[in-house]
């Protein structure tokens, strides 16, 4: 099979198109005929030799596809050989068939494509587990996203707005804080402009934002505990900013504040198979009703990839980018 890999941990040239065999999958696993693949920041990371690869993951990129099911182990699930998924993977999505755990494989979305649905995996299941499971967020509470127009913000901004809830996002351009409140954050805020901390205080008139999600930490941590309502909820998921900052944990103590931080990708199966779960439930029929809507902000062949990683580099995409391997 044709698929990407990584020859040196560098730049994005690092990245070629080569030959590898077929995975095999493992009892408990599909094979599936990759469509499309979704493109993400810890591609780019691991490309830089700054993600370690799990120990039984594979070495090729990847964590999100759409395709076709084509084998494996169907025992005790709905999949049969032809069923159309997506899937969260440890890696290998970079190439033209991919293995996954049947319990992180979902039923495309209908009335989606395979690249709106290559989309949605690594996203929407980093989105339901910080911002709903660890920071639950409860009705009639408010959220902070940081970076709304990355793919995992305007994954977040949409979830939370589609089930109820009053969305703030940070954006570096005015277009892209436009682009924010177009997928409802009632206000988007220029990070490079204005002071978000001051901005939240003023809009929520004193009280503050009930969770925030977080990939910049460094020195937005102390300014967004600023900015939390007491009892509030800071769910840190990635370093862009730093991995240090100081903190006045009197704030923490007083007003009950928490601070948690995690990565999607070490967890077990069992850990996925709850997120993909609950999101069957509470978000697909939202994706089929249309009250969401996947953000494709460019598609690249798959000998392309290093172009797609110079895109997420640059950081002026709005949404997703996602490699398509066939035509449906």
């Amino acid at each position: 099979m044709r698929a990407i890999e990584i020859t040196r941990y560098g730049k994005p040239e690092v990245l070629r198109l080569c030959d590898r065999p077929m995975p095999e999958p493992k009892v408990g696993e599909v094979l599936i005929k990759v469509y499309a693949a979704g493109v993400n920041r810890p591609d780019v990371l691991q490309r830089m030799g700054h993600y370690p690869v799990p120990p039984d993951a594979s070495d090729l990129p990847g964590l999100e596809v759409a395709g076709e099911v084509v084998g494996g182990d169907l025992a005790g699930s709905d999949l049969a050989i032809g069923t159309r998924v997506c899937a969260l993977v440890q890696g290998g999505g970079y190439a033209e068939y991919c293995t996954a755990p049947v319990q992180q494989c979902l039923p495309i979305p209908a009335g989606l494509s395979m690249v709106e649905a290559a989309s949605l995996p690594e996203t929407f299941f980093t989105v339901w587990s910080n911002v709903f499971d660890r920071a639950k967020l409860s009705t009639g509470e408010t959220l902070l996203v940081q970076g709304g127009t990355s793919g995992i913000g305007v994954a977040a901004i949409q979830m939370a707005v589609a089930l109820g809830h009053r969305v703030f996002a940070t954006a570096g351009s005015d277009e892209k804080c436009r682009a924010t409140e177009g997928l409802g954050a009632e206000r988007g805020i220029n990070y490079k402009t204005e002071d978000f901390a001051e901005v939240l205080k003023a809009v929520t008139v004193g009280r503050g934002v009930d969770v925030i999600l977080d990939m910049v930490a460094g020195s937005y941590v102390p300014r967004e505990i600023n900015c939390l309502a007491d009892d509030g909820r800071l769910a840190i998921i990635a370093l862009l900013g730093g991995a240090r900052a100081e903190v006045d944990l009197s704030q923490v103590l007083r007003r009950r504040l928490t601070i948690s931080g995690s990565t999607l990708r070490p967890r077990p199966v069992t850990f996925k198979a709850a997120i993909a779960a609950q999101l069957q439930e509470r978000i697909w029929p939202l994706l089929e009703a249309g009250k969401i809507k996947p953000m494709i902000h460019a598609i690249f062949p798959l000998e392309c990839a290093d172009r797609a990683h110079v895109m997420m580099e640059e950081g002026k995409h709005i949404g997703k980018i996602v490699l398509q391997l066939m035509e449906e």
